[in-house]
């Protein structure tokens, strides 16, 4: 936290007094005072949620509607935005997508579903990130057209339940989460109110993201924590899971230059949207896909047991050919793993590099991403 910045400056969330009253050491994060890790610690908190379950709070990630007329007028204009294929969502159906600007280059990266809730044909569901969401917001409001509009969801409140014990748990308290397959999510009911649960997640394991009213999430939360496998996670842990994980962070591997197919981000753009176009950035993206691109991201591996952090360079024959965009310890993976983006011929498993770490050149080795294999419900 800067001189200048005060926890009074920072929004909060619903569940900031439960992360207070668990003991969470609370730090400044895209603009909101979250929980970086609890008393348990950070090896802990990653250990319980691949072994049991791990409850997040994600209150601060950007959720709205997108509400048009009927479900092709509202799919079409997102398709005018983003790579994916919209149109072809069913009811209750999620994708993954990202935000393009004209160039090819990555605004967000974002969850778009077709609501699955009744008397709301023509809607979409959209889950943005916290740091990007104002941004966001002014984009899709300045690109649609009059027809489809943009509702922001302050009221509601958000939570990942991740790991093999999610199900069991949530079902508990939710009956029925566990005929959800990945990617798809239902309305259900909460204490009386209607919460909105997907089955989806950004730590390469089993699990949910649950919409619930602000008024209900601290009692969501405790309901949660009573499962004897369900324990709360920090930011801290999250980091080391989605980075096991190989799964991209905006600000790290995502920003405004890089591309989908830079990023490895290919398998989220359906084949006739590769073909036909008809998003920002189409040309760019048709001609990486079909010359290559001139980087690619890569799972890296550093020998030893020193970590490679974000900036660290990447070289190869004592030339610098990259940058590690994030590395840390990775518990799951049995020492320090990175992300980083290289020459696409050096991107390929097994190749050798050096890292400079402490003004010493490290070796290391491209390792096929994930580092540890995700274990979602298909």
């Amino acid at each position: 936290m800067s001189e200048s910045e005060t926890p009074q400056d920072l929004k909060t969330t619903p569940l900031t007094p439960e992360h207070e009253a668990l003991g969470a050491r609370m730090v400044p994060f895209a603009g909101y005072l979250m929980p970086v890790q609890y008393p348990s610690g950070i090896l802990t908190e990653h250990t319980h949620a691949r072994d049991k379950a791990g409850l997040f709070d994600v209150s601060h990630m950007g959720q709205a509607w997108l509400k048009g007329p009927d479900h092709e007028t509202t799919a079409a204009a997102l398709e005018a935005l983003v790579p994916a294929d919209i149109k072809a969502l069913e009811p209750g159906q999620q994708r993954y997508t990202q935000l393009l600007n004209d160039d090819g280059g990555i605004i967000d990266d974002l969850m778009v579903s077709r609501s699955a809730l009744p008397g709301t044909e023509g809607r979409l569901y959209l889950v943005v990130n916290a740091s990007r969401k104002q941004i966001d917001f002014a984009h899709l409001k300045s690109r649609l057209p009059d027809t489809v509009t943009v509702e922001e969801l302050p009221q509601w409140a958000l939570l990942a339940l991740q790991g093999p014990e999610a199900e069991a748990a949530l079902e508990t308290i939710v009956p029925g989460v566990a005929a959800l397959q990945f990617m798809q999510g239902a309305p259900f009911e909460f204490d009386g109110s209607g919460i909105y649960v997907t089955r989806s997640g950004y730590t390469g394991e089993d699990g949910y993201e649950i919409n619930v009213p602000n008024e209900k999430a601290r009692g969501l939360w405790r309901a949660l924590l009573a499962h004897p496998d369900v324990l709360p996670i920090g930011l801290g842990a999250r980091d080391s899971l989605r980075l096991e994980a190989g799964l991209s962070l905006y600000g790290h591997e995502l920003d405004e230059t890089v591309s989908p197919v830079e990023a490895g981000l290919l398998w989220s753009i359906q084949k006739h949207r590769r073909t036909e176009g008809g998003f920002p950035g189409a040309a760019r993206i048709q001609r990486e896909i079909a010359e290559g691109a001139s980087r690619r991201i890569a799972g890296i591996k550093p020998e030893g047991r020193a970590p490679a952090r974000e900036g660290t360079v990447i070289m190869s024959d004592g030339e610098e050919v990259g940058v590690i965009t994030s590395g840390g310890f990775g518990p799951s993976a049995g020492g320090p793993v990175a992300l980083g983006f290289v020459p696409p011929a050096l991107a390929k498993a097994g190749q050798a590099l050096e890292l400079m770490v402490r003004g010493k050149a490290l070796p290391a080795q491209v390792i096929k991403l994930p580092f540890v294999a995700k274990s979602f419900k298909k």
